[in-house]
C-alpha cells in the first residue's frame, strides 16, 4: 500500500477483511454466500451506498462512476476493492495487526461528529464497534466504550478501568483530540 496517504491506509486496513472478501468471491463463487451474509449486515447497519457499489463490482461494473455519491470512507473501500481486482498484490493482508494508536484522530473526529447527531457516522462507528467485538483483547474491550464517548464520557480513568494498556493509550489519545476538537 505503498504511495497511499496514511488516513487511507488505516481505513483500508480497519476493512481489509471485507476487500479481500469481495475480490476472492469474485474468483471464488463458493466464497459469495459468506459475502453476501456480510454484505447484508452491512447495509442493515447504514452502510447502503457502500453495499450497493459493491455490489454493482459484483455484477461487472469497474468503471470509475462507482465513487460517485460515496462518502470518504466508503469511496477509499471501494476503490481499493477495484485496485485489488486489477492487481491483487494492492490488497491489504486481513491478518495484518496494526497499532490502533494511529486511528485515534479518525476516531475522535467520528465520535465527535456521533455525539453531535450525525446518524450515517453513528451507525458507521456500531458497525466499527461491533467488528471490534469479534476480536480479543484490548480492541474488544474497547469496542464497548465507543457508545460512552460519543454520548460524552471524558473520564479516562473511568472509560479505561477494565482496558490494557494498549486500549488506554488509544482511549487517552482519542479523549485528547477530542478534547481539541469540542473547543472549536
Amino acid at each position: 500500500m505503498k504511495n497511499i496517504p496514511e488516513k487511507n491506509q488505516q481505513i483500508i486496513q480497519v476493512h481489509a477483511q471485507l476487500i479481500v472478501a469481495v475480490v476472492q468471491s469474485l474468483h471464488d463463487k463458493s466464497l459469495l454466500p459468506q459475502l453476501q451474509e456480510a454484505l447484508k449486515v452491512s447495509e442493515e447497519n447504514g452502510w447502503k451506498n457502500l453495499v450497493a457499489a459493491i455490489r454493482k463490482i459484483m455484477n461487472g461494473s469497474r468503471d470509475a462512476s462507482l465513487l460517485n455519491g460515496l462518502d470518504e470512507e466508503d469511496g477509499i473501500i471501494v476503490d481499493a476493492i477495484l485496485r485489488g481486482i486489477q492487481n491483487p498484490s494492492t490488497l491489504p493482508n486481513p491478518q495484518q495487526q496494526q497499532d490502533p494508536t494511529l486511528a485515534a484522530p479518525m476516531l475522535a473526529q467520528m465520535i465527535h461528529a456521533a455525539g453531535r447527531g450525525d446518524a450515517q457516522v453513528l451507525a458507521m462507528l456500531g458497525a466499527m464497534a461491533e467488528q471490534m467485538s469479534r476480536t480479543k483483547g484490548d480492541m474488544a474491550r474497547f469496542s464497548t466504550l465507543i457508545k460512552p464517548m460519543v454520548d460524552g464520557e471524558r473520564n479516562i480513568d473511568k472509560l479505561c478501568s477494565k482496558i490494557g494498556a494498549t486500549g488506554e493509550k488509544l482511549v487517552t489519545l482519542i479523549i485528547k483530540e477530542l478534547n481539541k476538537l469540542e473547543l472549536h
